[in-house]
């Protein structure tokens, strides 16, 4: 009897477009690998989730950058790869897949374009926000100069009034120097 799971542990299995899998039973670098597919790239396979309903095929789809979901009921399975580099070593008991070139582009271009609608959406929220803060700083002053206005109208008319009230309310007197009687 097999244990097969250490049969598993101690094979290396590399996925092919086609269907077709390859297993290994030693480290191999990645490198060697791109030469004997050329076109193709080595990707880790991380994760693949099975999801029964469209919504939430969606909302996984948005979180991880995968493609479009169509509105259908149909089961979607979304994996989750990372590319590696040629200085890589592949190890024993994991999954590998190879990629091809035009796929690898149209994902990096589908996380660009996810990449940029996401600062832009930031720049937005930063822009509406200074927005608001320049109206708000706009509003404020204005309502300065309508106080400074008001000010300096009380003020014009406090100086009119008590000029006007000192007129009115003091009458000439003379200045008398002091007399001395003291005249000999």
């Amino acid at each position: 009897m097999g244990n097969c799971q250490a049969i598993d542990n101690a094979t290396l299995v590399i996925q092919h477009p086609s269907g077709k899998a390859d297993h290994l039973f030693k480290p191999v670098t990645v490198g060697e690998v791109m030469k004997m597919n050329p076109g193709h790239y080595v990707a880790l396979l991380l994760a693949t989730t099975l999801y029964s309903s469209a919504s939430a095929a969606a909302a996984a789809a948005e979180k991880d950058y995968a493609s479009r979901v169509s509105n259908s009921d149909v089961p979607l399975r979304v994996t989750r790869i990372k590319l590696l580099r040629p200085a890589d070593t592949m190890v024993l008991g994991h999954v590998y897949r190879l990629v091809t070139a035009q796929e690898v582009m149209k994902g990096l271009g589908a996380k660009k374009l996810a990449k940029m609608k996401q600062e832009q959406q930031q720049k937005q929220k930063i822009a509406g926000k200074q927005s608001s803060d320049f109206d708000a700083v706009v509003r404020r002053t204005e309502v300065e100069k309508t106080k400074q206005q008001v000010n300096h109208g009380r003020q014009k008319s406090r100086n009119n009034t008590s000029v006007n009230a000192a007129s009115r309310h003091r009458t000439w007197q003379p200045a008398l120097n002091s007399i001395s009687e003291s005249a000999s």
